[in-house]
């Protein structure tokens, strides 16, 4: 593993993404020593210490020694979280992977702590086949977004964006991007019950070509539109689906529907805000 990542890392939070950013990082050889973890469930404690992770339930003493601290908790406890920590953290980069938190509302929470990198990740990290969106503002350098990225590509692909704006199209695209395509596998394993065939092996039919078009589409110099097109002779099954999908409009609903959930993250964001503030 590289020096940038030569670190302690705290996470407070040890829920399903904070363990899959562990995993992804121990099994990319950062020591389990080097990682502590805070979290006030039981069960998820128990869990952490299976791998010999060092594990707490005071957030204080989880990032004494941190170098990074990632944020790892749901949106409706961020200030009760983070304001007992604002006089403690200091010279130490802070990445928040709270959904719809942006940047300076955690700062503010921070007394106005700078250092700090916006994670929108999803859930195929899991399996280390994520995909995150990152941002940082001036206020973090060059060896900070080196850790921040070695830390995220740990559980998959991991991109920054230019502008904190674009973090809400990255939570539409790729955040809640997995639930789109298992929408569209549910309908194709319905379509194939409807057509004869039984749910077992519709089912695995329907998840081999997602997976099987997936690698192509990655692995392939060439664009999905082109492959499409490869796949689609003249006049033959695919044309007559295909067709049929245009005729429906279905391409343009998907863009609606991925317009609708970057305005909901954008109202998500200010919803937290007001929250914070009332409280």
């Amino acid at each position: 593993m590289a020096n940038t990542l030569d670190c302690n890392i705290a996470f407070i939070g040890g829920g399903n993404m904070a363990q899959a950013l562990i995993g992804g990082l121990i099994a990319r050889g950062l020591p389990s020593t080097r990682i502590t973890v805070s979290d006030p469930v039981p069960q998820i404690q128990d869990i952490l210490r299976q791998q010999d992770i060092q594990v707490c339930d005071d957030n204080v003493m989880a990032i004494a020694q941190a170098d990074v601290i990632v944020l790892a908790v749901k949106p409706q406890v961020l200030a009760q979280v983070l304001q007992p920590l604002a006089d403690k953290i200091s010279n130490q980069l802070v990445i928040s992977i709270i959904a719809g938190a942006p940047i300076a509302l955690i700062s503010n929470v921070l007394n106005g702590y700078q250092r700090i990198v916006r994670v929108m990740p999803n859930t195929p990290a899991l399996v280390q086949c994520g995909a995150s969106g990152l941002y940082a503002s001036e206020h973090v350098g060059q060896l900070d977004r080196e850790r921040a990225t070695q830390i995220l590509s740990a559980t998959g692909l991991a991109i920054w964006v230019n502008q904190e704006k674009q973090i809400d199209a990255v939570t539409a695209l790729s955040g809640s991007g997995p639930a789109y395509f298992f929408y569209l596998m549910e309908a194709m394993i319905q379509a194939g019950k409807n057509l004869g065939l039984d749910e077992k092996t519709a089912s695995a039919l329907t998840l081999q070509t997602a997976l099987g078009a997936a690698q192509m589409a990655i692995t392939s110099e060439n664009t999905p539109a082109q492959l499409r097109r490869n796949v689609t002779s003249p006049n033959g099954t695919t044309q007559a689906a295909i067709e049929s999908l245009e005729q429906f409009q279905v391409s343009q609903h998907i863009q609606t529907a991925l317009a609708a959930a970057e305005k909901r993250s954008e109202a998500l964001a200010h919803e937290l805000a007001a929250q914070i503030e009332t409280a």
